[in-house]
């Protein structure tokens, strides 16, 4: 990443992911969790990924949001409960419990949003094989990383050449559920031929080997990162210390 933020080692990064969770976990006043949003959108102005941020968080969490928020205050059924139609009704308890629940979600899944579009897949594969881990589980968690945005071109891909040979991609649900079957497919069946592919190409390239690898791209942890896993800890205590709030 060309940010300074983006340079930062990656657990030093994983470090204020974590920090930011364990204090959103037991806090229990919204606002803790609203400060903590503020937080990230703070760092993702800072590293440079604002408007993505704003764009993956728009797209997914706010549903989610939405989808807590509707349940809860109108389906699920509380002492407080007041019918308005049918299955549908008005409840305090369950709007109080939207909120919190809501704003927890929306702490967590913002840092950690942050954190994926800041690091790039590469850092990741160089500290773990700095921290030793073995080869097969770094290689496990570098294709899961990369598994949503692959299927993602992958079915982009699929879908423009539906739409090149006249089918109808666009349009009424209906229409797009239509579409979706005949994309299947060719979706799993170059997957899999994908898959094949890789196996090969890691075994042309000695992934099975025992000897040590040599690594054409490496990062180092600097002042930087000491100083902020530093604070993260203080903070930690600090915040425990003075009780969760």
């Amino acid at each position: 990443m060309l940010s300074q933020i983006g340079k930062w080692y990656p657990s030093t990064k994983l470090m204020i992911v974590v920090s930011v969770i364990i204090i959103s976990m037991f806090s229990t006043i919204p606002t803790v969790q609203y400060v903590l949003f503020g937080l990230s959108i703070l760092l993702s102005l800072c590293s440079g990924t604002l408007s993505n941020f704003f764009k993956t968080f728009f797209k997914s969490i706010v549903i989610i949001i939405l989808f807590i928020f509707l349940v809860q205050v109108f389906i699920v059924q509380n002492e407080d409960s007041q019918k308005i139609w049918w299955v549908i009704g008005f409840s305090e308890i369950g709007l109080n419990t939207s909120i919190g629940l809501s704003s927890r979600i929306v702490a967590i899944s913002s840092i950690i949003i942050w954190f994926f579009q800041v690091t790039s897949v590469k850092d990741i594969i160089s500290s773990l094989e700095k921290a030793n881990i073995p080869k097969k589980a770094t290689f496990v968690i570098a294709s899961t990383i990369q598994l949503v945005p692959q299927m993602t071109k992958l079915s982009q891909t699929i879908t423009d050449a539906q739409r090149a040979r006249g089918i109808e991609t666009d349009g009424s649900i209906l229409t797009r559920l239509k579409a979706l079957l005949p994309m299947m497919g060719p979706l799993v069946l170059t997957s899999i031929q994908q898959i094949d592919e890789r196996v090969l190409t890691l075994e042309a390239r000695g992934f099975s080997a025992p000897a040590r690898k040599t690594a054409y791209y490496s990062i180092e942890k600097t002042a930087v990162d000491y100083v902020i896993v530093a604070i993260c800890i203080v903070s930690l205590i600090a915040y425990f210390i003075g009780g969760p709030l």
